[in-house]
Order: structure tokens, then C-alpha cells, then sequence
């Protein structure tokens, strides 16, 4: 219900309202909390020097995510202690890092997947060369300080082993951990650059193959970083051990053993067979 006063009631109100007007007016202009041009957007947070490090993921069927690395000037490239020729790929770049590792999870507990080969494969494959449909273990076999595990797909339509990743222990201690040093090929190799080799850009591949309408693609990486380092992609192949050729280039090496990984696919997935090999940098 509207209650219309009389007129000389009205003016008062007239004059009290333009005066609130005005004096709100007056305090807009000065902003909130400060005088005028006081407020200031917050700073950016500061970045990182590296990638934040994958959580591990609890379902039984995930590996772990990729260790995060340390900080350190490049060194040279060594084999694995008590090993004459293997090269150390995946997840440690050197002894140091994985006696760093070695401390941290003798006083903590800390990332315990290190010690099981076979979440150690199964990471190297999903989160490092980032075929996360090769997802499930298909073999087995740990002698010593050695260990192959088979990796494949999922699925009733599975093509059975991928690739069959070879392992060592990093270290000679009771707590040593497993690092990947290559694949043990059978009907899809990559024997070119040779394995422990110095590799330059542009890089000469190759190896052999046994399929019908293969697409074969090849990346270059390195565990200090996310990105590819270099790609070619993708040149046809097939037949009974028929040799297929490719030429890749690379930048931005920095750590001192490189991943040249040689990938297949495209009948029931994008990856079905692949095959890595080691080469250094210096």
C-alpha cells in the first residue's frame, strides 16, 4: 500500500535523500579499504624450476607417477654399477639420484614402488613414454639383479605383450632400485643408433619388424623433461622380419643418457608393440 504525505512533509525527505546521494557518491571515488589507486591485484605465485611430481595413483591396475628429479649439473653417463653396458633410462639419471631415493626411503618409507619391478615397467610405460593403454602385466621372469617384465593392452581384443622392458638394480645394497635400461626385442626391434652409442641430430633408426600395415613413429626423450625432445612420424612397414628406416631430430638433450623409442599400432590401438633402446649424449 502506497502513503502519499502532504506536500510539506514531502520536501524534508526530497532534501535528505539528494544529501545521502552526494555523500555516497563522495566515497565511491575513494575505492574501499584505502584512498584512490591504494588496492593493487595480488602478485603471481612464483614458478618452479620443474614439473610438479605425479601422485600415485591407488587403483591396482595404475603405476606410480615419475619420481621428481633432482636438481644437478649434467654428468657424464655411466653404466650401472656392476654392469659393463647397461644404460641407465628410467626413473634415475644417475647414482647419486638413486641413492638420494635409497635415504629417503630408509627414513620414511618414501615412494616404495622403486623396489617392485613391475610397477616400475608398468610407469616407465605409462607416465614416461606415455602409453597409458599398455596398462596390465603380461610376464614376468626376476633373476638376480635382473628382472623382465612383459607389458600389454587391456581387453578382450589385446594383442598380448607389447613390449618386454628389461630392468637392473641401480646400487648394489639390499634397497637398491629397479632402473629400466632398455626392451628385449622379438618380432619389432630397434637396432640403429646402437645401443650405449653418442647420438647427434638428425639421428639414423632403424631395426626390424614383422607385421602386416604397420605405422611406425619414433620419439626421442629424457627424464628431466616432459616435452618430446624430437618425433618422426610415421613411415609404413610390414612383412617377415623386414627392416624398416627413419630419420629423427632432436633438441634440448640435457641429461645424459637419451629414450629412442620406436612405437607400432593402429589395428585395435594407437599403440600395440614398441621397442627402446639407450644412447648417450656425451
Amino acid at each position: 500500500m502506497n502513503t502519499r504525505l502532504p506536500l510539506p512533509f514531502r520536501l524534508p525527505f526530497r532534501l535528505v535523500a539528494v544529501t545521502v546521494m552526494t555523500v555516497l557518491a563522495l566515497v565511491g571515488c575513494t575505492g574501499s579499504g584505502g584512498p584512490a589507486g591504494a588496492s593493487e591485484p595480488p602478485s603471481s605465485p612464483t614458478a618452479t624450476s620443474s614439473p610438479p611430481q605425479s601422485a600415485p595413483d591407488p587403483s591396482a591396475t595404475t603405476a606410480p607417477g615419475t619420481p621428481s628429479a633432482t636438481a644437478s649439473s649434467p654428468a657424464s653417463s655411466s653404466p650401472l654399477p656392476g654392469f659393463s653396458d647397461l644404460q641407465p633410462l628410467w626413473p634415475f639419471t644417475t647414482l647419486t639420484q638413486a641413492r638420494e631415493w635409497e635415504r629417503a626411503f630408509r627414513s620414511g618409507g618414501h615412494q616404495p614402488w622403486h623396489l617392485e619391478p613391475e610397477q616400475t615397467a608398468l610407469s616407465f610405460t605409462r607416465h614416461y613414454l606415455g602409453f597409458e593403454a599398455v596398462d596390465r602385466v603380461t610376464s614376468r621372469a626376476v633373476e638376480g639383479r635382473e628382472a623382465r617384465i612383459g607389458v600389454g593392452l587391456s581387453g578382450a581384443e589385446s594383442t598380448g605383450t607389447a613390449a618386454v622392458i628389461h630392468l637392473a638394480r641401480f646400487g648394489t645394497g639390499p634397497d637398491a632400485p629397479w632402473e629400466v635400461v632398455g626392451t628385449d626385442d622379438t618380432t619389432f626391434s630397434l637396432t640403429t643408433p646402437a645401443y650405449g652409442s653418442v647420438a647427434r641430430s638428425p639421428m639414423t633408426v632403424g631395426g626390424r619388424i614383422t607385421g602386416v600395415d604397420e605405422s611406425v613413429r619414433v620419439d626421442v626423450r629424457q627424464p628431466s623433461s616432459r616435452d618430446l625432445l624430437g618425433t618422426s612420424c610415421c613411415m609404413s612397414a610390414g612383412g617377415n622380419s623386414q627392416p624398416w628406416r627413419s630419420t629423427v631430430s632432436f633438441t634440448g638433450a640435457a641429461d645424459p643418457v637419451l629414450t629412442v623409442v620406436a612405437s607400432t599400432g593402429g589395428h585395435i590401438a594407437e599403440v600395440e608393440r614398441f621397442t627402446v633402446t639407450a644412447v648417450r649424449t656425451r
